[in-house]
């Protein structure tokens, strides 16, 4: 199991970097310190317990879309294959935010290549918001205001690249505000998992039966893309 580690941003220096205070002054008294739910959300997802296929690892989170901000990039990988990849950002505003209606929201990308029986589906856009929502339910895990997009690009390969078969890209972007539990503090290790689930399911890998403690199902009824295994061939 691959667990989440790394450091957060909270603006305490000019470029954003990532620290545990917002800064501190000559004597060591800290200036506007992380709040504690804050703290406890980021602290959930750096002891988040994941799939073993899962490589994660923290990243320079976004400046400007919240006082405080925590982001974390993982791949699904086989082999020496990286089947999807993404990026999953933690926002929070103490103040709260009117469009998010809460004081969290969670922001994700994530991205895969399509076999072409997969691509060729009218409905693949649907299915895979499905997914994402399927993901949060079947960890039991409450949610609201979700908004996304789901883009398909396809690629077409001429000259010295004629060779190469046409490619198809899916690419998930989605944001939703995590349901607040004990002390304002949403449960994100559980949501971290749920958007593993998602991120495993759009790279083909079959379900497995998660550790019941984290409210989770066996992933019965969930359909997953093909599986790709090895450099497609021309």
């Amino acid at each position: 199991m691959a667990a989440a580690q790394g450091h957060f941003s909270d603006h305490s220096d000019g470029d954003g970097g990532a620290g545990d205070t917002a800064g501190t002054t000559s004597n060591g008294t800290e200036v506007n310190p992380v709040p504690p739910a804050f703290r406890r959300a980021v602290e959930a997802l750096r002891a988040a317990r994941l799939r073993p296929e899962i490589e994660i690892d923290p990243t320079r989170p976004p400046q400007r879309l919240a006082p405080y901000a925590y982001a974390l990039e993982a791949a699904v990988v086989e082999g020496e294959e990286d089947l999807a990849d993404g990026r999953l950002v933690l926002l929070h505003d103490p103040a709260g935010h009117d469009a998010w209606k809460g004081t969290f929201r969670l922001v994700t990308l994530v991205r895969a290549e399509l076999e072409p029986e997969m691509a060729a589906d009218p409905l693949l856009p649907e299915v895979c918001w499905s997914w994402l929502t399927g993901a949060l339910d079947a960890r039991g895990l409450g949610y609201g205001e979700a908004s996304g997009t789901v883009t398909q690009a396809g690629s077409h390969y001429f000259g010295g690249l004629a060779e190469r078969r046409p490619a198809t890209q899916i690419e998930i972007r989605a944001s939703w505000t995590p349901q607040e539990g004990a002390a304002g503090v949403p449960d994100t290790g559980a949501h971290l998992a749920a958007w593993c689930d998602l991120l495993c399911q759009v790279a083909g890998l079959p379900p497995t039966v998660a550790d019941p403690g984290a409210g989770t199902t066996s992933g019965a009824g969930i359909v997953s893309l093909p599986q790709r295994r090895g450099p497609q061939q021309p």
